[in-house]
């Protein structure tokens, strides 16, 4: 679940890898099922670089919108922001290589452009070019050390690498330069969690809810949290709103029933680690959970 996100910003002047949590943690995290890797705001807990945003900026990657934003650039062919602007929606529809291109001639027209930067690395880490991922989120920040999505991005490169102080002191960057972004927040909680610094991981997904209350993935990572640290009743109503939210989330019924077994409410748990099966046949977590759950004799 990364949280980092293409910038389309208009005017020049705007994943991979998994925190590994304490062996004291790692018996209740594995069971839930849930990987504690970059989550995406806008769903999986575990997405990679490829985090272009929410669903409804990704209707921004449709082929009508792409074709409508070629029109803009074929009449302005010398202007920057044309090119950042459909390089984002490409990026978004998954054409990373025409992305790579229109960020490339974006940052041709006007090197000082310091959100292309940002938006031809996040482009750069789907194509697994990460040493030049590393460069353009660095040269980002040099044009503009304000820029608060350059950090979140360059924090994401930095943990999927297996450097958490440095991911931790973007992300912490980040929330300094913009204390209402749910991302920073987001991503700050999973290297918490991962530390086994729970409180400090709970009230990071609280914060990260206040500013995207629809997101998913902070509910999923709090009960987790709320799991490590005993707290049965909290960790089942956010997994609750997790499956409320998203009824195709597995790990989500993994969860609640993971939650719900802690409770003692073995049926339910079975329903749940059921639904997950179902959705996700062979996932293990959901189906030794089964196993757990099972009626005698059943």
């Amino acid at each position: 679940m990364v949280l980092s996100r293409i910038s389309a910003a208009n005017t020049p002047a705007t994943g991979p890898g998994r925190v590994r949590a304490p062996a004291s943690v790692m018996g209740v995290l594995s069971a839930a099922g849930v990987l504690l890797g970059a989550l995406a705001l806008a769903g999986c807990q575990s997405a990679g670089p490829h985090d272009f945003g929410n669903d409804v900026d990704r209707a921004m990657g449709s082929e009508a919108n792409i074709s409508s934003l070629s029109s803009v650039v074929n009449q302005n062919p010398s202007d920057a922001s044309g090119y950042n602007v459909r390089g984002t929606a490409l990026g978004r529809a998954g054409r990373y290589d025409q992305a790579l291109a229109d960020f490339n001639r974006a940052i041709e027209i006007n090197p000082g452009f310091y959100q292309a930067y940002s938006n031809r690395a996040l482009v750069l880490r789907n194509l697994k070019q990460n040493g030049q991922a590393l460069s353009d989120y660095n040269r980002s920040i040099e044009l503009n050390p304000s820029y608060n999505e350059a950090y979140v991005g360059r924090g994401n490169l930095y943990r999927s690498q297996g450097q958490i102080d440095l991911a931790l002191n973007d992300f912490s960057k980040a929330i300094e330069l913009e204390p209402t972004d749910p991302k920073a927040y987001n991503n700050r909680a999973l290297i918490y969690q991962g530390q086994g610094r729970h409180d400090d991981a709970i009230a990071d997904f609280t914060s990260s809810m206040t500013y995207a209350p629809n997101a998913v993935a902070p509910h999923q990572g709090r009960g987790l949290s709320y799991l490590a640290t005993g707290d049965y009743k909290a960790a089942l109503d956010d997994f609750n709103a997790v499956v409320r939210a998203d009824k195709d989330n597995y790990q989500g019924w993994t969860n609640q029933g993971l939650a719900l077994e802690k409770l003692g409410e073995r049926d339910a748990a079975h329903n749940a680690f059921a639904r997950a099966q179902t959705l996700n046949p062979g996932y293990p977590p959901a189906r030794d959970g089964m196993r757990r759950t099972a009626k005698a004799g059943a």
